[in-house]
């Protein structure tokens, strides 16, 4: 059974290795970095996962973004990811470990609207269906892979831009 821990107490030259590790130093040019460039993980909702000898198998983040609808108003959104395990031990249940923790730090009188690119098979258990064909994302993304989690659904702008949260 993983440990999970806070993600501020591992060294974060560490975590950036195992980011590399699991998606590869060519992580950087994806569609989600672009989504919250400028921003800085949360540390009261993001995570890592040790085994059995303390040694780091996984990392989750958490991020502040924003849906900017067309009228120009930004809807605040957490963005999950990236969701990283080590290759040699990857559905070993650390990552689904990790969003359960993830998941569970959002506070329940104020829920946020999450949201991730990912897999819908992965992601669905934990709520996460395909977000409004009307959003949109900096770069190419794939539609099927733009997944929201939300409590009312109905709150959601039908389209919009994604982006990170500016104050």
């Amino acid at each position: 059974m993983p440990t999970i821990v806070p993600l501020s107490a591992v060294d974060p030259q560490l975590v950036e290795d195992l980011l590399d590790r699991a998606f590869e130093p060519e992580r950087r040019r994806r569609t989600s970095y672009r989504i919250r460039e400028g921003t800085d993980w949360l540390p009261p909702l993001s995570f890592a996962a040790l085994d059995d000898a303390d040694w780091l198998i996984g990392t989750i983040q958490v991020w502040p973004v924003a849906l900017s609808d067309p009228a120009g108003r930004a809807h605040p959104l957490l963005m999950v990811g990236p969701v990283a395990v080590l290759p040699g031990h990857q559905g070993e249940g650390y990552g689904k470990a990790m969003m359960a923790a993830a998941l569970g730090a959002i506070d329940p009188a104020a829920p946020l609207p999450q949201v991730l690119i990912g897999d819908a098979a992965y992601y669905g258990p934990f709520g996460f269906v395909e977000a409004p064909q009307g959003w949109r994302c900096p770069g190419q993304w794939d539609p099927a892979r733009l997944l929201v989690r939300c409590e009312h659904p109905s709150i959601l702008p039908p389209e919009g831009m994604l982006g990170p949260w500016k104050d």
